[in-house]
């Protein structure tokens, strides 16, 4: 093989090479982002089509409002409050000052890049699928905007996600890494448990979301990444 096609395998071997400017990160970053776009493409499409699982959304979005209690209620209402724009901002800005403290700078571009953007971004892709939120008799929430995907979600995965990838870059043991990477889906998991129970969104919006905060952090963290190895590259010639 490497000696038929030396231009492939020299291609490929670039590709999975730990320290290159376009090495192994490079490629992870590119699966990812595309795993996340298929994803999210699939979720997509069956809502749009209206199969059988927005069948699901409907049931499980009554199923949460019949059951729903008062202290349950309140927590959830703290989770989702948390992590509205207003305190996503706070948050943001908060680890962003962390990042500049630390000298981390290219942590500091991808936080940048990745939260504000995604949450932006998010704000298109409702503009585009239009959705309507969940329509219930006793809504605990009412909120007039649209609801495919869910903003609060997509905005948790970038958050505790780019949190979870600095801690494990930080971490050399492995039980530590999964530690890391648990809390960070325990998290945007409360947060989106917290929509779908306060009715404001359904099951797929959630999922969506995921798919999508996952994609653009890959691509945001790739792309930094790639920066920092090109400049480091640079700097040693």
């Amino acid at each position: 093989m490497k000696e038929i096609y030396p231009r492939v395998h020299k291609f490929v071997a670039a590709r999975l090479t730990p320290g290159e400017e376009l090495g192994l990160h490079f490629t992870v970053g590119i699966a990812l982002m595309l795993f996340a776009a298929w994803v999210f493409g699939g979720i997509a499409e069956e809502v749009v089509e209206a199969e059988e699982i927005t069948l699901l959304d409907d049931w499980l979005a009554r199923w949460f409002n019949a059951r729903a209690t008062p202290a349950f209620t309140q927590a959830m209402m703290y989770i989702t409050h948390a992590h509205n724009t207003a305190g996503m901002l706070i948050m943001t800005t908060a680890l962003g000052v962390y990042f500049y403290l630390r000298k981390a700078q290219y942590w500091l571009l991808a936080l940048l890049v990745s939260v504000p953007g995604g949450m932006l971004l998010n704000v298109i892709l409702k503009h585009i699928f239009q959705r309507a939120r969940p329509s219930l008799e006793n809504p605990l929430l009412t909120l007039t905007t649209y609801s495919f995907p869910s903003g609060h979600t997509v905005a948790a995965t970038l958050f505790y996600g780019l949190i979870a990838a600095y801690l494990v870059c930080q971490s050399s043991r492995w039980k530590t890494r999964f530690l890391i990477v648990l809390g960070a889906c325990v998290m945007v998991g409360l947060v989106g448990l917290s929509r779908m129970y306060l009715g404001v969104h359904y099951l797929t919006d959630v999922l969506a979301a995921i798919a999508e905060g996952c994609g653009w952090l890959a691509i945001c963290i790739t792309g930094v990444s790639t920066l920092r190895r090109r400049r480091a590259a640079r700097a040693t010639r």
